[in-house]
């Protein structure tokens, strides 16, 4: 500071030098203090170094600012904020930092959140009111949410959201074995995973692919929580079950092995339902497992009353509903309800339509029953039992009213996989009269809204163990 203009900052009996030029420069607090003609913007006696006197800042704190009022930065260690001391300097530079409006360093902390401080940071955010930096914590949160394990519901509810920014976008997971992709044909090994535009009407690579532990895994179960999509457990082609558990995060387009269940799975159904996870029966099993994103750990929970095959499950306001299948002696005909915070399960309804290998959807209190294979009791039904047909069938857990909605004799109800997407449930099915030893794919979408079927184009013809979810992923996704 050789021939500059030299000010004292002092604060609690101690004076710290900084360059009047760049003070003014850089804080706004100083800027209009000089310019009101106040009494703290006066020099001291004659001849003496100009001082301004501070209070209520902490020390280190305010030592920070001035630094980077000097030299234009600030050491990237002070600003992680991931033990006691740093934490303790972190809310000091914030404090000095926002009460001496100095905006560069205020602005410098947008691109400084970390793991290990954006907790702290979206606190002193709120304290200090500064929208930008608790905007900045809040997106960089969402990705990473379930990694903070934070106690504060309010600000958990506000990461979820978070996380349901960007576009909606079907992404489909499976192996793909030919068929139109674009803008040009893949090279080398086929993509796993793929997403949809609907502008253009293309199925297009997702950069990532699925992990090496998930490849020629069957039988699994899937679902999407807080835009994490999961897959649980499953068969390998050995036929040996597994109980490991992977999530997708599509906000950084990575996979992560969270923890494994406690009991190995397949052909069993995952649901999603009050930020958690249920894993629903399986092959000859009854139990249900509960999984914490939080505590990243699966308990077990109320069992089924009886082991069940060939069926499904869903979550419909907050309640899990399972319909259809087959018990160990006979077609299961019952609807069971499961309440999560009682943990227990009923009998909800006894139905005369048998059911099973269907998917299951919700929206509002409606469920929508798509595919599988039905077998339909009493004189006033339309057939004794249906032939492989893809059907949209819904039930009115209020009214408990069943509407039989739509159907499709050229497509098939079985082996397909469907998810709830804007307006409408997209399907991808097969040809039923189509013999091959692939599976000859379909996409198409029932709106819900005009009960009516829309067919789509381009998808990867052939193809098996395919899986279609709805994710948001960010606007400025990979093509």
């Amino acid at each position: 500071m050789a021939g500059e203009e030299v000010v004292q900052i002092r604060l609690e009996g101690r004076c710290y030098p900084v360059s009047k030029r760049k003070l003014l420069e850089q804080s706004d607090y100083f800027r209009a203090l000089y310019r009101s003609g106040m009494r703290e913007a006066r020099g001291a006696e004659a001849g003496g170094p100009e001082v301004q006197q501070l209070r209520g800042l902490s020390a280190p704190g305010l030592r920070l600012v001035l630094d980077f009022i000097d030299a234009g930065e600030v050491r990237e260690g002070e600003l992680l904020g991931t033990d006691a001391d740093e934490a303790g300097l972190l809310s000091g530079l914030v404090e000095a930092a926002s009460f001496l409006q100095v905006t560069a360093l205020l602005r410098l902390l947008l691109s400084q959140v970390r793991l290990g401080n954006c907790l702290e940071l979206h606190r002193l955010a709120q304290v200090h009111g500064l929208p930008d930096l608790q905007e900045a914590c809040l997106r960089f949160m969402g990705p990473h949410f379930p990694l903070l394990a934070a106690g504060d519901p309010g600000l958990l509810q506000k990461l979820r959201e978070a996380r349901m920014t960007g576009t909606p976008v079907l992404v489909a997971l499976g192996d793909f074995l030919g068929g139109p992709l674009a803008p040009h044909p893949y090279q080398g090994e086929p993509p796993s995973m793929l997403r949809y535009d609907e502008t253009m009407e293309r199925w297009f690579p997702l950069a990532s692919n699925l992990p090496p532990d998930l490849v020629n895994v069957r039988g699994y179960g899937a679902a999407v929580l807080d835009n994490y999509l999961f897959i649980v457990g499953g068969y390998r082609i050995s036929s040996q079950e597994i109980s490991a558990a992977h999530s997708y995060n599509p906000s950084t387009n990575e996979w992560l092995q969270v923890a494994s269940m406690n009991q190995k799975r397949s052909n069993f159904k995952l649901v999603a339902v009050n930020s958690k996870l249920y894993a629903i029966g399986g092959q000859a099993v009854s139990n249900v497992e509960c999984y914490s994103p939080e505590q990243d750990s699966w308990n077990f929970v109320a069992p089924l009353p009886n082991p069940l095959a060939e069926f499904s499950a869903c979550e419909c306001k907050g309640q899990i509903y399972v319909i259809g299948g087959y018990t160990t002696r006979d077609r299961n005909m019952h609807i069971l309800q499961y309440c999560p915070s009682s943990d227990v399960w009923m009998l909800f309804e006894t139905c005369d339509v048998h059911i099973r290998k269907q998917q299951m959807v919700s929206v509002e209190e409606t469920i929508y029953i798509v595919g599988g294979c039905l077998h339909e009791l009493g004189s006033n039904r339309r057939s004794s039992q249906s032939e492989d047909m893809l059907t949209v069938q819904s039930y009115n857990t209020v009214t408990r009213q069943w509407l039989y909605l739509k159907e499709n004799t050229s497509k098939s109800g079985l082996n397909l996989t469907c998810a709830l997407h804007n307006d409408g449930i997209y399907i991808m099915s097969r040809d039923v009269a189509l013999s091959t030893s692939l599976e000859h794919r379909v996409f198409l979408k029932y709106n819900i809204f005009s009960d009516s079927w829309e067919a789509f184009r381009r998808f990867p013809a052939f193809g098996h163990n395919l899986l279609v979810s709805s994710l948001y992923l960010p606007n400025k996704a990979e093509t």
